[in-house]
C-alpha cells in the first residue's frame, strides 16, 4: 500500500535550505521515496491560505518505509536543521478511500 508525507513548511531561517534540498532526496529514495512535488507554487482553492513557504509531497511504499526514512541517522542532522530553521508540519496518509465508493482505491478499513 502506498502511503504519501505531506510536509508543510514554513521556513523562518533559510541557512539549512540549500544542503537538505540537495541531499534529502537521496535519502528518501533510499526508503523507497519518490519527491512527488517539493514546490512554493501554492494556490489556495477554497479556506484559508496555508501559512507555509513549501509544500513536499513524498511517495513511499509502505508507513514502515517513511518511518524508516524519518529514523534514518543519514537524515537526523538534516531533519534538526529543518527543525530549527522551520515550521514544519509533517503527516502521512495512505492510499485508501475512507467512503469505499472509489472502485479504484482500497476501502479504508477501521
Amino acid at each position: 500500500m502506498a502511503v504519501f508525507l505531506i510536509a508543510h513548511v514554513k521556513v523562518t531561517d533559510d541557512a539549512w535550505v540549500p544542503a537538505y534540498a540537495e541531499k534529502v532526496h537521496d535519502i528518501a529514495a533510499k526508503h523507497g521515496g519518490k519527491y512527488l512535488s517539493r514546490s512554493g507554487n501554492i494556490t489556495t482553492l477554497e479556506g484559508e491560505k496555508p501559512d507555509s513557504t513549501l509544500v513536499a509531497l513524498i511517495q513511499f511504499p509502505s508507513l514502515e518505509a517513511v518511518k524508516a526514512f524519518a529514523n534514518d541517522p543519514e537524515y537526523a542532522p538534516f531533519g534538526k536543521a529543518r527543525q530549527d530553521g522551520s515550521v514544519s508540519t509533517l503527516y502521512v496518509i495512505d492510499d485508501t478511500d475512507l467512503a469505499g465508493t472509489i472502485p479504484y482505491l482500497p476501502k479504508a478499513s477501521g
